[in-house]
């Protein structure tokens, strides 16, 4: 420097930082770095410089950095500089202390609204992700209230700031898979995911949103099942071909374990006389029946099922459940380990004789029926090739 050589001086610096950048006694060098600079009339290096430093020394050594950039920030800097070099010392202290203690929510709270007044888009991101990770330890709902607004907050804000509506939904969705619902929910989060969709004209969102709330809320937290059920019956009235909302009432009567009530919903529900999705309606039922071990009702509705419509995945569906509705009755009996064996085989075999009268039917009707679709009956043949 002394001879003028200010590119090797630099150079020198440069060379040192990237040795000792993360040494303890980096402070010092940045300090020299910035100073040179100063002299050099290169103030926006200067300041660069400060701010590298402060990025990687942490608080309990940068308080002879943090004088100098701000007096420095006094000198050279305008009014905006000043407000800088004061945020990033606030910055510093926030990063310590949710360093030192993560899950002290109002702390990182402060730390938010700190980088909401500096606006930068991608840090607010960065904040609110570390935020959300730190998740209470203990699945009690005390511990989560707090915890929850960090998200609430998260989402507004890439509604309202950063107007990205698909991140929006997709904070909403993370939040609500997160919280144990077994155990308790919030029907302010579930409230504000559906106003969101309702808000981006989303209504099938809004209502999926809604029917997952009263299917995934605890029991104890559902509140009164009567005004549930006419909410359910009055949107139902309104919109009766609503597939969906049907399969969502039966479900609210399952988990309520009351078999008979979802029953006579499905029941209800096929007989409408227009339905946006009937595949998606019968096929709750039929699993419904299949998972109450009711065999013989679930054949029934294939057969009701198939007076509507002769598809080849009814077909094939209907077969398979004949292979597989395999009933247990060895346990009411005294039987011999043979005798269980040869049971069980008996009982396979009348499945599998079944599964092939679905199939005869099937081909039988494909050949005389609709002898045009010769594809469908030859999947039909592979089926039934696989199943042998």
């Amino acid at each position: 420097m002394k001879n003028g050589e200010v590119a090797q001086a630099r150079n020198c610096y440069e060379r040192a930082v990237d040795k000792l950048a993360d040494d303890g006694e980096a402070e010092q060098l940045f300090v020299a770095f910035a100073e040179f600079e100063e002299q050099c009339k290169e103030m926006e290096r200067a300041r660069c410089i400060y701010k590298f430093a402060l990025d990687h020394i942490s608080e309990g050594r940068a308080e002879e950095l943090y004088k100098k950039f701000v007096a420095f920030e006094k000198q050279y800097g305008d009014k905006k500089g000043i407000e800088d070099a004061i945020v990033w010392k606030r910055r510093f202290q926030y990063e310590d202390e949710v360093r030192r203690n993560p899950l002290n929510y109002d702390l990182w709270f402060d730390h938010i609204r700190l980088e909401e007044s500096v606006g930068n888009k991608e840090r607010m991101r960065e904040i609110y992700e570390r935020a959300i990770a730190n998740v209470p330890k203990a699945e009690e709902k005390r511990y989560w209230k707090r915890y929850i607004y960090l998200w609430i907050n998260y989402a507004l804000y890439e509604e309202l700031d950063a107007q990205d509506m698909e991140r929006t939904r997709e904070v909403y969705r993370e939040c609500l898979n997160l919280i144990p619902h077994g155990k308790f929910s919030f029907a302010k989060l579930w409230l504000l995911a559906a106003r969101f969709e309702i808000r981006q004209l989303n209504l099938k969102g809004a209502r999926q949103v809604l029917g997952n709330a009263i299917g995934k809320a605890p029991k104890d937290k559902l509140g009164n099942m009567d005004r549930c059920r006419k909410l359910y019956e009055k949107y139902l009235q309104w919109s009766p071909e609503n597939c969906y909302a049907w399969t969502k009432y039966a479900e609210l009567e399952i988990s309520l374990r009351e078999t008979e009530r979802a029953r006579a919903i499905f029941e209800f529900a096929i007989v409408q006389p227009e339905l946006d999705m009937p595949e998606l309606l019968w096929k709750a039922y039929i699993d419904f029946e299949i998972a109450e071990g009711e065999f013989e009702r679930t054949r029934a509705l294939y057969v009701r099922l198939l007076d509507r419509t002769k598809h080849l995945k009814v077909w094939i569906s209907f077969a398979m459940f004949e292979k597989y509705a395999v009933e247990d009755d060895t346990r009411s009996l005294d039987l011999s380990e043979d005798e269980v064996q040869e049971l069980v085989y008996e009982t396979k075999k009348r499945c599998v004789q079944r599964a092939r009268g679905v199939f005869e039917r099937a081909i039988s009707y494909f050949r005389t029926s609709a002898p045009g679709l010769k594809e469908e009956r030859a999947m039909l043949l592979q089926e039934w090739l696989n199943m042998e």
